[in-house]
């Protein structure tokens, strides 16, 4: 495998992800990060950035007093949908002709 920044101790790149991994996992991880031209360390931090970041806007909580609940519930019912977006909801998908 190749060798870049991120294979590499540096003050500024910041703290370092360890995790045990079976022996053939990271000749999978390596083939693949080959063929997109990335480092292990780059390819396995970027897939696990878009992961955490699919995972997390489904999770977000938020509270507010009630006072903001009302008037958020309020903005809600007063948003319309645009013209594409009807349109777009109202067109069959391909697989329903």
């Amino acid at each position: 495998m190749a060798t870049g920044a991120l294979d590499r101790p540096d003050a500024t790149r910041g703290m370092s992800i360890s995790i045990p991994a079976a022996a053939r996992r990271p000749d999978l991880i390596d083939r693949a990060a080959e063929t997109v031209g990335k480092t292990r360390s780059e390819f396995m931090l970027q897939t696990a950035c878009k992961e955490a970041e699919a995972v997390l806007p489904d999770r977000r909580c938020f509270t507010l007093e009630d006072a903001q609940f009302q008037a958020f519930l309020a903005r809600l019912d007063e948003a319309r949908p645009s013209d594409r977006l009807v349109e777009l909801l109202n067109t069959k998908a391909p697989w329903e002709t």
